[in-house]
């Protein structure tokens, strides 16, 4: 049951998986909004062109049919008329196609983002093979989007079908009106027959959107062990970096036993901890702290500094704290200053065989000090 979880996609997309879908030229994209920003922006233009356009076209059916005597007679008149219709056209079109260029990217960028790949242009055999494109055409998603195409035809049909049929009365009445107010009530009802058929588009384009979303992380979910697999190769095995943790710590414990033989001292809470001090005026601000143990490593502490001659004090509340509240290679707390000069002037009357005595009363804070219930 485990193997079979893990290989169901049922995790989302990692940010990797989505990139590399991305530099693959593998976007979220929907028709539908593309479409409904094309026409909408088509009108728009068409609309705001409109007294324009009128005049243009006038002026190239009066150019292309009108013909002079001594017109008929040239030979190059009709290339003439041509190339000015064609110049005509152009003027026409052009804005026309620059705003629906525009808005088509535009959608697209407001779906999938900016994404430049040139990788969907590299030429592909299997795009080739005959027998998948026949699996294509006759797999569930083809079937789905048969239907889907059938739907919107259907939509976009009775929307359009609906309104010539609001307007049918004023459609018959055209042909009984003069010429001059016929165009104007045509352009009307072209005009409420679009908004009828856009207001479609605008539906579909609601429900494919959030449609093409869902399905793009679908289709880029991942099963477990791919996971794992990603995190293994970004971040490393957890095997290995535990070991390469575990080499680390040794690496470390092994240079800090290694200063425990320069130590001035050991203070010890003689079963649990142990702590090495080193100090030297000319150039320490403050006492430092070279090493630090508990259980085992403070027993190997202690042996290493016995071996090296160094004084084993037994200080237990100076221990505790020293151990809780400084990190190793740390230089010593103004709090406990007191206390750590009592050891250091302890060690040095025992150096200059002075014969001294262990304090009686460690200068230590209670705060400081883990045996209290109250410390911090």
């Amino acid at each position: 049951m485990a193997e079979d979880s893990d290989l169901e996609r049922t995790e989302p997309a990692s940010g990797r998986k989505i990139q590399k879908a991305r530099d693959e030229g593998n976007v979220p994209r929907s028709p539908e909004l593309s479409t409904f920003a094309v026409l909408t922006a088509a009108g728009a233009t068409i609309a705001l062109m409109s007294n324009f356009l009128i005049d243009t076209l006038r002026r190239m059916m009066h150019n292309s049919l009108t013909f002079g005597r001594s017109d008929i007679a040239s030979a190059g008149i009709m290339t003439d008329n041509l190339a000015e219709a064609g110049y005509d056209a152009i003027i026409i079109l052009l804005p026309i196609f620059a705003v629906v260029v525009v808005a088509g990217v535009a959608a697209n960028l407001l779906i999938s983002g900016w994404n430049f790949t040139a990788k969907p242009l590299q030429f592909n055999f299997d795009k080739l093979d005959p027998l998948a494109g026949l699996g294509r055409m006759f797999a569930a998603q083809s079937l789905v989007e048969l239907v889907k195409a059938a739907l919107k035809g259907g939509l976009i049909a009775g929307a359009s079908g609906w309104m010539i049929w609001r307007q049918w009365d004023a459609i018959l009445a055209l042909s009984a009106e003069p010429l001059a107010t016929a165009i104007p009530h045509f352009g009307r009802v072209t005009l409420y027959t679009f908004l009828a058929a856009l207001a479609a588009f605008a539906l579909l384009a609601l429900i494919d959107v959030p449609y093409q979303l869902w399905h793009y992380g679908h289709n880029l979910r991942m099963t477990k062990e791919e996971v794992r697999q990603e995190s293994k190769e970004t971040e490393g095995d957890p095997q290995i970096k535990a070991r390469i943790r575990s080499m680390q710590r040794e690496q470390a414990r092994r240079r800090m036993m290694q200063a425990v033989p320069k130590a001035d001292v050991v203070v010890t809470n003689p079963l649990h901890f142990a702590v090495a001090l080193r100090y030297n005026d000319k150039t320490m601000a403050a006492p430092q702290l070279v090493a630090k143990g508990a259980q085992l490593v403070a027993e190997r502490i202690k042996e290493i500094a016995r071996e090296n001659h160094v004084p084993v004090i037994e200080a237990p509340p100076l221990a505790r704290a020293l151990h809780r509240h400084v990190e190793v290679g740390d230089a010593i707390p103004g709090a406990l200053f007191s206390a750590v000069a009592q050891v250091l002037a302890y060690v040095y009357q025992l150096n200059n065989q002075m014969d001294p005595v262990l304090p009686a009363d460690w200068q230590v804070p209670a705060k400081l000090d883990p045996a209290n219930r109250g410390a911090a």
